[in-house]
């Protein structure tokens, strides 16, 4: 294992009636101005936008909405979210929704407190915000874990370009699995296989050897793939719903990551796909994982062989190690159809050879993924993925 500090800063509330019962503690210790941030307008469909407000009013806070931030969080909106803040000396931002609201609040945290643009402060001057206005996330939708650390996931439109942009991290996080009832289930699976992917990639990080991040990431990882089948069946399984939740806290607070330098390619390409086409996030992740993973297995093979024993229980008798890491590659391919997501770019209509060219040429690429692709391998696998 890699030398490592930790320290994780969010408090977590977990529990049904979470929020009643432990916002307004939280509130007390908050300026007076609290901007409410949310999405298209679920909240207020069911009930949960009202229940914020009434507690908000019963706090003595003066509340400035900030709603529309879309699923795929463009710059654009994090500039009029950090306008606002400053319009309206915001004190404390209050994120209400999944991964998207809460990683849009966390960079207009940090701009709002910044004298130029976040971005070039970022990927120019190669520097990392030390201030923002103080934030807490209430999540609605589980999976992307963004409730748990300082990173987001922006679309910045004019550069055609997706990917992560540091900002300020929550110093308290409420997860109530009630407040999922009312979600789309393709919203719920897309989201669990979201924290799947983040399970594996970190997981085929390095080191390449056993160890105990890697151990705790199994159980994670089994707990996801049993509760995502058991909403299948039952989709108000509220027990289902809480392990999932707490799977996708899990899987972003650092505990998985210790000692780990993760791998994340697939992340990096859906996100240029994401660029380009404003595409589910986790269906994007579901197309590409198995294509992927075809073509860089050999390089992390014992990690592949643990991965296809250990998670997919994959029979191991009379098997190579690579027929073995293969099966297991192949029970994914076939969970991914299980749960209903795409297993193909086409399912997703997205077809342009062109624009997935552009993709392979202005992704990331990581350097704790086992086999370093080149550009034009990538753009050989996103074909793959039509």
């Amino acid at each position: 294992m890699n030398t490592f500090q930790y320290e994780l800063k969010t408090k977590t509330y977990f529990g049904k009636d979470a929020v009643k019962n432990d916002l307004p503690f939280e509130l007390e210790k908050v300026g007076h101005t609290v901007m409410l941030a949310y999405g298209g307008g679920s909240v207020k469909k069911n009930g949960i936008y009202d229940e914020l407000r009434e507690i908000l009013k019963n706090a003595g806070k003066e509340v400035i909405d900030f709603s529309g931030i879309m699923s795929n969080p463009t710059y654009a909106k994090v500039q009029e979210g950090a306008k606002l803040a400053r319009e309206k000396n915001v004190d404390f931002i209050l994120a209400v929704g999944g991964g998207s609201v809460i990683d849009c609040c966390k960079i207009v945290s940090a701009q709002a407190k910044l004298n130029q643009d976040i971005f070039d402060y970022e990927y120019v001057d190669k520097k990392n915000p030390t201030d923002g206005i103080k934030m807490g996330a209430i999540v609605t939708a589980s999976g992307t874990g963004a409730e748990m650390n300082a990173g987001a996931v922006i679309t910045h439109e004019e550069k055609k370009w997706k990917g992560p942009i540091v900002g300020t991290q929550a110093d308290f996080a409420i997860l109530d699995p009630w407040y999922t009832k009312t979600l789309p289930m393709k919203q719920v699976i897309s989201g669990a296989f979201d924290t799947l992917s983040h399970c594996m990639e970190t997981y085929l990080g390095s080191p390449r050897v056993p160890n105990l991040s890697d151990q705790i990431n199994e159980s994670i990882m089994q707990v996801v793939i049993e509760n995502m089948r058991k909403l299948l069946v039952d989709r108000y399984d509220m027990e289902a719903r809480s392990e999932l939740m707490w799977a996708s806290a899990m899987a972003e607070n650092g505990i998985l990551k210790i000692g780990k330098v993760t791998d994340f390619q697939v992340h990096q390409i859906e996100h240029q796909l994401g660029a380009y086409t404003d595409c589910n996030h986790g269906q994007g992740l579901a197309v590409i994982h198995p294509v992927l993973y075809r073509h860089m297995y050999k390089e992390g093979l014992n990690q592949f062989v643990r991965l296809a024993k250990e998670v997919w229980h994959v029979d191991s008798v009379d098997k190579t190690a690579e027929d073995i890491a293969l099966a297991g590659i192949e029970s994914l391919a076939d969970f991914i159809k299980e749960m209903g997501l795409p297993s193909t770019l086409k399912e997703m209509n997205i077809d342009d050879v062109e624009m997935l060219r552009k993709v392979a040429d202005t992704c990331n690429l990581t350097a704790g993924c086992a086999k370093q692709f080149t550009r034009d391998e990538i753009f050989e696998i996103l074909k793959e993925c039509l």
